[in-house]
């Protein structure tokens, strides 16, 4: 059983930052591969960037790449999402989830992912 809670979100102003955060209950963290995905009201969810368990390979989705940043701290069982020069269509809830892999593989499709968080809300104003 893995237990995800985010934190970190909020109001901001575009070309601002956040930082999100995402706490993981589970013994063993280096064994899952994170990701982060985000909804929009009326839009699908979509995957915004994943690291794996292993070497530490990652993916972002083009509309994010070169502005955000994800990393992970296996020692604080935490991933964290770093964003900036943030655009109101960056708006959305996001969340965080984790996918058992083996080192080195990446998962990026959303069913890959059996845990969730309960999501954080961020907006961007213009």
């Amino acid at each position: 059983q893995v237990q995800l809670v985010e934190s970190g979100g909020g109001l901001v102003q575009a070309g601002g930052s956040l930082r999100l955060s995402c706490a993981a209950s589970v013994r063993t963290f280096s064994d899952y591969a994170m990701g982060w995905f985000r909804q929009a009201p009326g839009k699908e969810r979509e995957v915004v960037a994943a690291i794996s368990r292993g070497l530490y390979s990652t993916y972002y989705e083009t509309s994010v790449k070169g502005r955000f940043t994800i990393s992970r701290d296996n020692a604080k069982n935490t991933v964290y999402l770093q964003m900036n020069s943030l655009k109101p269509e960056d708006t959305a809830v996001y969340y965080c989830a984790a996918a058992r892999a083996s080192s080195g593989t990446l998962p990026t499709s959303a069913r890959a992912y059996g845990y969730w968080g309960q999501g954080t809300q961020v907006t961007v104003s213009s």
